[in-house]
């Protein structure tokens, strides 16, 4: 048996800026050390600069993707039997969905820097998670990749 590509993966990955504040971190840790001499200078410009990429690459790290019949979200893993309806969110209606509509039950993957999003409702009457908040820069790809996963799920059972 040949498993398929999966039909959506996206990384959610920080901003190119994000990469230069990374430096500047660096930049500011060397000025603080260079009282200390050419050496700490120059140790706290890589060392401030290694610390503030791998933290920018963490936080940049989740990734959502379809793989067989089950939508994977960072560390959740949910059936695609499992969603609803898809909601396609604007800038707009994804800042109001991560306030003041925001249900404090729902999972959310969300990273500021990505304005729009995905909600997605969850069916399944043992789960109390209402839906998913998924942050995305292909909100309508993502919408199309889970209906299109559950319509093959149900065309398999």
């Amino acid at each position: 048996m040949q498993l398929s590509a999966a039909p959506y993966e996206e990384r959610l990955t920080a901003p190119r800026s994000w990469w230069l504040i990374s430096f500047l971190v660096g930049v500011s840790f060397a000025l603080i050390l260079l009282p200390f001499g050419t050496l700490p200078l120059l140790g706290g410009l890589v060392g401030g600069t290694a610390v503030a990429a791998v933290m920018a690459s963490a936080y940049g790290s989740p990734r959502i993707r379809i793989v067989g019949d089950a939508l994977i979200a960072g560390e959740a893993k949910i059936p695609v039997s499992a969603l609803g309806a898809s909601e396609v969110l604007d800038p707009e209606e994804a800042r109001a969905w991560r306030t003041y509509k925001a249900d404090t039950r729902a999972f959310m993957l969300l990273r500021a820097y990505i304005p729009r999003a995905l909600r997605v409702e969850v069916t399944d009457p043992a789960d109390p998670t209402p839906y998913l908040y998924l942050s995305t820069r292909e909100p309508e790809r993502l919408a199309a990749a889970i209906e299109a996963a559950g319509k093959a799920n149900t065309q398999d059972a």
